[in-house]
């Protein structure tokens, strides 16, 4: 796959294709740990770790073991064994090197195994055909476009927390129309047509 390829896939994956602002999918921690800057920054980096060392493990568990033994029903449970077990480390890592962020997290660090986003980017690596080099800048975009959505609103909501904005579209309200619009404007992205 030549250089040019790899650069659509990486944009395609970040931006076209958002995890949460197109298809939909890892929008619990995105409502849930948007509410400051920070946190979504550590989020998304989380996120990036787990979604692309599950991508390529899932690419080489699907290639070498599920397909060649003619298991692959075992997908499921295999991917969300490997993204339970990326999960359980990465929590160690951040409890042992940064406390605070640890209980910033709070619930959401446990809920990247179910994050829905990352077994979404293995079962699309699992149904392609890209190699590992495709999967890793796939893995790596997708990770990328969902940090870019959740730190954006995690902006846009610390704008808007010392506004004057009414009663009725306070809280979640404004969450989701804040979400709403983001996604509107992501879905110009769509209209990306490479040059012939």
């Amino acid at each position: 796959m030549s250089f040019s390829s790899l650069v659509l896939l990486f944009v395609g994956s970040a931006l076209i294709n958002n995890f949460i602002l197109s298809r939909f999918l890892g929008i619990c921690a995105f409502l849930g740990v948007s509410k400051r800057l920070e946190t979504a920054l550590g989020m998304g980096a989380a996120v990036t770790f787990v979604m692309t060392i599950s991508g390529a493990v899932s690419w080489a568990i699907q290639r070498y073991i599920l397909v060649p033994f003619h298991l692959p029903f075992l997908q499921y449970v295999v991917f969300i064994l490997v993204i339970a077990t990326l999960v359980q480390f990465l929590e160690m890592v951040i409890r042992r090197y940064s406390p605070s962020l640890y209980e910033a997290f709070g619930i959401y660090l446990p809920l990247i195994t179910t994050n829905c986003a990352i077994l979404g980017v293995a079962l699309l690596v699992a149904g392609s055909d890209y190699g590992l080099l495709e999967t890793l800048v796939f893995s790596v975009g997708s990770a990328v476009g969902w940090t870019l959505a959740i730190v954006l609103m995690a902006g846009l909501r610390e704008e808007l927390e010392f506004a004057d904005v009414p009663l009725s579209l306070q809280g979640p309200a404004l969450s989701l129309l804040i979400a709403a619009i983001m996604s509107l404007t992501f879905m110009g992205f769509s209209g990306l047509v490479p040059a012939s």
